[in-house]
């Protein structure tokens, strides 16, 4: 769990959603975002490669709001 804390704490625009879903919560603060990947079947099978950055960049997302939010789970 330490290990997890420590990688939380350091969200940025290259974590991929894999690592982001492994943190309590993320996924309700993905969802409020409206992170569409949560409920897209293709990005199952993508989640190791995708990045929160890359995810922000494709569907117009406030990447910011979204790294403050996310790493304040961590605290």
């Amino acid at each position: 769990m330490t290990e997890l804390k420590n990688m939380a704490q350091k969200i940025t625009k290259e974590t991929s959603l894999e690592k982001i879903l492994e943190l309590p919560g993320a996924d309700a603060v993905l969802a409020k975002h409206k992170v569409p990947c949560l409920t897209c079947p293709m990005a199952q099978y993508e989640m190791q490669a995708l990045t929160i950055g890359d995810v922000c960049k494709m569907y117009g997302l406030d990447l910011l709001k979204l790294l403050v939010e996310l790493n304040k789970l961590a605290k």
